[in-house]
């Protein structure tokens, strides 16, 4: 039920996402150093004949010597493609991409998609079962009812891997977990309450079943198609329906919803009336969970019904039944445990789990992230889709289960250690990002784009409001952003907020306020005239400095020291603060945040010292614990130099005032980041490898920054300005869309000061 109906976008723009760069959504990258003839010739002959007699000595080893124990295979026909339905096999593949993106992004499970081209069921069952030697698990998606049952339920006997339809479990997993909270808080037990299922497709009967095995009595369950109530001695049903047929005389949905508690809505638009919700029982429970549109509404059914509590498939009401919430976390724990199925035990687990992580308190950066302290109550009764502690809760949960059932292979010795791994396992910087953009979607601003002529900014400004992150406010020649934009797919250009310089009604006040700034500084009124007529960044500082927007983003025409002067110009820095630039560089497992990247050439101990402090609270802004490196060429005095004296006198002002984070120096970069070489510093006061490096001086840190963007090969964000009065952003002359998009989100949800 993953779904984000109310983010909009052009045919055109989901193309260009697909197709830049390079073309889909998945890459295979080596694990193993491959630089040199030795590299070669273990990974493959003669080296690898070893592991290779090893497996077949111990088949158990190909877990220990292959990556099949971190690898799911995402499998599809293309005959149920999300709700546009039988489209084929090669249709498929960009869904299964995206899946295979999720299974990585949220778990860390390795996965590739395979489409295979056959409605025959038992041509895809054997085929799908001769891939058990190269996977640790296999995700069927997108394959229409009834015959996903059948392959589900005849793979899951055959192979010894897990094996699930995540389209039939995902949902029920999901939608189980919602239920056991909106029965606790409406003081209801699974073993009375009265449930209609309006759907009889795959995520339908998952889900009656998953509740029936959770304590829901089959006879309180009425199950409806589009024909009316699946009843026993209804004709031209089949075996998977009829599995849940009972003795009613109740025909239509309407007259089987009277006085249900429950309603499960896997339908189609507006399936379920307000009539009908006026009928049920007090405090109703309504999962209306069709898509894209829901079967009702939560404000229409709460029109009716103020008493309910409603759930649906959508990100822009409460209660979303996102299977994101589960699938990943749901494989991860069944592989690391080596499960031989993914059982109704497994499932069980997860529903609870997961409810119960509903109830507990929420962080602080999922709330920021939603821009509301979420409580667990009737609007909050699933987590959110990007809490952090999905990973360790669900997964732990599952691998137990595993355990317990008797289907894992490998037992978890030390849960506590294992969970500790889960944590670890993805890099914080991932989920946070993520809250950032929902916490400026949660807080719209209005954000001047300064080169709105140029492509790559305009789409990211295109990206900005379409995903409702803000309203976007451009500056160009009005024609010219006009054009582009239509170029670009937009077939309404007027709905944007275009500002021409040489036609705004805002320049009076502009050269008013800016020249009262500078006539000191050797500036003539006719100067400043002319820079508010003709300079993008000076005219786009001016709409912020003047209320006109919250933020702004500019750079890519032009040096990053040419525009910071230009803005400058305008914006002075936050009292008592010094501006200055960090880049991220964001691993797999790790994120390291580099300063001063941009601005000071020479920066005093006093600087040093204060943009320590600075990237140590955006560090934690972006969920880490800081743990800051002063960077020289010289490791404690290690070789001596005439330049250590800034960088000891700045960790002796820490000293001085305790700032609440671990910090080092004078290091150099593998005694800050390797802990092989770290052991010989015993004394030294990190506990653990540095995530904040603050560079001696402007050369070595942009250097150093533009050195790990282009050779590094890890995601790099930034530079991120820091320390001016207003939030300003100045994106490399190289960024992509992407980059200023994140840049402009950054600067709008607060994250950069």
């Amino acid at each position: 039920m993953a779904d984000e109906s109310n983010v909009r976008f052009t045919e055109r723009e989901a193309l260009f996402y697909h197709k830049t760069i390079r073309p889909g959504k998945i890459e295979i990258i080596a694990s193993k150093p491959m630089a040199t003839q030795r590299d070669l010739s273990l990974a493959y002959s003669p080296g690898v004949a070893v592991p290779v007699q090893a497996i077949y000595d111990d088949p158990a080893t190909a877990y220990d010597y292959t990556a099949k124990g971190n690898l799911v295979a995402v499998i599809s026909n293309g005959t149920a493609i999300l709700g546009m339905g039988n489209l084929g096999a090669l249709a498929s593949k960009p869904v299964m991409e995206g899946k295979a993106v999720l299974f990585k992004r949220f778990a860390d499970v390795d996965s590739i998609d395979i489409e295979l081209a056959s409605e025959d069921t038992n041509a895809l069952i054997e085929a799908i079962a001769m891939m058990e030697p190269s996977f640790g698990g296999i995700n069927l998606e997108d394959i229409k009812a009834p015959e996903c049952f059948i392959i589900e339920q005849t793979l899951r006997e055959r192979m010894k891997i897990p094996v699930m339809h995540d389209d039939q479990h995902g949902t029920a997993i999901i939608a189980a977990a919602g239920l056991v909270n909106a029965c606790f808080i409406t003081g209801r037990d699974f073993k009375d309450v009265k449930v209609v299922v309006n759907g009889a497709g795959a995520s339908a009967l998952a889900c009656t079943a998953l509740i029936k095995s959770m304590g829901v009595r089959h006879e309180n369950v009425t199950v409806c198609d589009t024909k009316g109530v699946i009843y026993k001695g209804r004709e031209g049903i089949d075996q998977f329906k009829s599995a849940h047929a009972i003795e009613t005389d109740k025909r239509t949905l309407a007259e089987a919803i009277k006085g249900a508690d429950i309603v499960l809505g896997l339908s189609a638009k507006g399936a379920i009336t307000q009539d009908m919700v006026k009928t049920m029982a007090a405090e109703p429970i309504i999962f209306a969970m069709a898509n894209p549109d829901p079967e009702i509404t939560p404000p229409d059914a709460k029109a009716v019904r103020p008493d309910a509590i409603v759930a649906t498939g959508r990100s822009d009401y409460p209660n979303q039944v996102n299977n994101v919430l589960g699938f990943p976390f749901i494989f991860r724990g069944a592989l690391d445990v080596r499960a031989t199925a993914i059982n109704e035990e497994m499932k069980i687990a997860a529903a609870v789990a997961i409810a119960e992580l509903a109830r507990q308190q929420v962080p602080e950066e999922v709330a920021a992230a939603y821009g509301q302290t979420h409580q667990f109550g009737r609007d909050y009764i699933i987590p959110a889709p990007f809490d952090p502690r999905l990973m360790e809760v669900v997964s732990s949960a599952v691998a137990k289960a595993a355990m317990d059932s008797g289907v894992a292979q490998l037992p978890i010795e030390d849960f506590e250690a294992y969970r500790h791994s889960l944590k670890a396992r993805l890099n914080p910087t991932t989920s946070v990002l993520t809250n950032v953009y929902a916490q400026a979607k949660a807080n719209p601003k209005r954000v001047v784009f300064a080169e709105a002529e140029e492509d790559v900014v305009l789409r990211a400004a295109i990206q900005f409001r379409d995903f409702e992150y803000g309203t976007p406010v451009l500056v160009g020649r009005t024609q010219a952003v006009t054009d582009k934009l239509l170029e670009l797919g937009i077939s309404n250009p007027e709905t944007f907020e275009i500002h021409n310089s040489t036609t705004s009604p805002h320049v009076p006040a502009m050269v008013d306020y800016l020249y009262n700034r500078l006539q000191r500084r050797g500036f003539l009124e006719r100067d400043i005239k002319r820079m508010v007529n003709q300079d993008r960044n000076v005219f786009a500082s001016l709409l912020v400095a003047l209320g006109h927007g919250d933020a702004m983003i500019s750079g890519v025409t032009r040096p990053f020291s040419q525009s910071i002067k230009e803005v400058r110009q305008v914006l002075d820095p936050k009292p008592g603060a010094l501006p200055f630039g960090i880049h991220l560089t964001i691993a797999k497992n790790n994120t390291v945040f580099i300063a001063d990247t941009t601005i000071n050439e020479r920066p005093s101990a006093e600087d040093l010292a204060h943009i320590a402090t600075e990237t140590a609270a955006v560090a934690r802004r972006l969920g880490h614990e800081p743990r800051v490196a002063f960077l020289s060429f010289s490791t404690f005095g290690n070789p001596a130099g005439r330049w250590l004296d800034n960088i000891r006198d700045a960790v002796a002002i820490l000293d001085a005032r305790d700032p609440g984070f671990e910090y080092e120096g004078d290091l150099a970069p593998d005694a800050a980041l390797n802990p092989n070489i770290m052991k010989n510093y015993p004394f030294s006061r990190l506990s653990a490898p540095a995530n904040v490096l603050v560079m001696p001086g402007l050369q070595s840190a942009n250097i150093s920054a533009k050195l790990l963007r282009e050779l590094g090969g890890n995601t790099t964000i930034g530079p991120m300005l820091i320390g001016m009065e207003k939030p300003v952003q100045i994106a490399p002359m190289t960024a992509i869309a992407p980059d200023v998009l994140t840049l402009a989100v950054l600067a709008a949800a607060g994250i950069t000061g």
